[in-house]
């Protein structure tokens, strides 16, 4: 007799949703391989090529001390930080983010996702608004739901009207917080943080910045989109990941001493948790230092995205954003699982992404391009699109 469960697995296999693990063998820089074949990885988050670099892990492992044990590169905390998990090897990292951000103080999360649902219910009670872009993370809304606080979501990046929900409101809250990604990770494409800026400023809201998808690839210095438009001093909360652009595991918010201090105290997902390994700590210290001087990894990376957009285009196929994510839309949920398939025929390992991660009736390809790829490793892509028949005329 089949249970509830496997009568709602039958369901989505035949609605083309369902969803199941896929082990790679090995990765040799930007190619993996899977299923017997050598592919073009365009689904990592792999963003500068970090994880594919054997020898910047060659410097990392050269610089352990194997023969000698200090505890800094051990495998485990084996406890939360405010127990016996804590390290001076957390804390200066934390005093590097927050020196190159220019704020106050940072605090150290096991993730992104950690971070989103922690940081807000913390902050935020039922006397308090919450405004989300409506394309926000899933995390993001996990954590609306988790906070007490009341939340609304406005249209993906429709600023005017936040600002009639910033009308209408401020006045009914004690505290305001404008929730938004910098680079949305579905579509590619990017907020107006001046304008977010402005409009924080105009009605005293604080402003919290998820910037996920922009540490390593913009600005000078590779902080993201908020140092690259100039605002990074107006971000009250600037959430960061190292699990994308930066090869690794955990996540850092940069904030004033006070709602670190307060985190500390509140925060559910970062006090009932293990704090990370030290060995983890160090790589992500010598990653983040790394990618402070990777400016032409990321001018390159941002070079051969619009190649591969205008190319596209250039084929009649929708797509959309300004980022080295490059959706590809098809639609029908049956069609994306289908067109995936034979593409990794052809060479490129791409998973399609079906709802719930995007809106109904927009099942895509999400192209995620890294910095450590040649044109000619894609220059073909966008012939076999045409042929396969992917991409519809609506847009994202």
């Amino acid at each position: 007799m089949t249970s509830q469960y496997g009568k709602k697995l039958v369901d989505l296999e035949e609605r083309g949703r369902l969803r199941s693990l896929h082990p790679l063998n090995r990765s040799q820089g930007c190619y993996v391989e899977y299923g017997g074949r050598r592919l073009l990885n365009l689904t990592s988050n792999d963003y500068l090529g970090l994880a594919g670099d054997a020898e910047l892990r060659l410097r990392f492992y050269q610089g352990l001390g194997l023969n000698k044990d200090t505890g800094d590169f051990s495998l485990g905390a084996a406890s939360s930080r405010l127990l016996t998990g804590d390290s001076l090897l957390a804390h200066g990292l934390e005093e590097d983010l927050s020196r190159a951000y220019g704020h106050e103080a940072a605090l150290l999360f096991n993730s992104g996702y950690h971070a989103n649902i922690g940081i807000l219910p913390a902050l935020c009670n039922k006397n308090d608004l919450i405004l989300s872009d409506k394309l926000n993370h899933a995390s993001i809304h996990d954590g609306l739901r988790l906070s007490r606080a009341h939340h609304k979501r406005f249209r993906h990046r429709d600023y005017e009207q936040l600002r009639s929900l910033l009308v209408n409101f401020r006045k009914e809250y004690e505290q305001i917080v404008i929730v938004s990604e910098s680079v949305f990770s579905m579509d590619g494409d990017v907020a107006d943080l001046q304008c977010l800026v402005k409009l924080k400023k105009e009605f005293g809201a604080m402003l919290y910045l998820d910037e996920a998808h922009a540490v390593g690839l913009y600005g000078s210095q590779g902080l993201g989109k908020a140092e690259e438009a100039g605002v990074l001093a107006d971000v009250d909360l600037l959430v960061g990941t190292f699990g994308k652009g930066l090869a690794s595991i955990g996540a850092f918010i940069c904030c004033s001493e006070e709602i670190r201090n307060y985190l500390i105290n509140h925060s559910r997902s970062f006090i009932f948790t293990t704090a990370l390994p030290p060995v983890v700590l160090n790589w992500n210290r010598f990653v983040f230092r790394t990618m402070q001087a990777m400016e032409g990894a990321r001018q390159h990376l941002m070079q051969i995205s619009e190649q591969l957009r205008v190319a596209i285009r250039e084929k009649g196929i929708s797509t959309g954003g300004s980022t080295n994510i490059v959706p590809v839309l098809i639609g029908d949920d049956c069609l994306a699982l289908q067109q995936a398939q034979a593409m990794q025929e052809q060479g490129y390992l791409i998973f399609p992404v079906r709802p719930p991660a995007v809106p109904e009736g927009t099942a895509r390809f999400r192209l995620s391009l890294c910095a450590n790829m040649q044109w000619q490793d894609l220059q073909g892509l966008p012939e076999l699109l045409v042929k396969r028949g992917s991409g519809g005329k609506r847009k994202l």
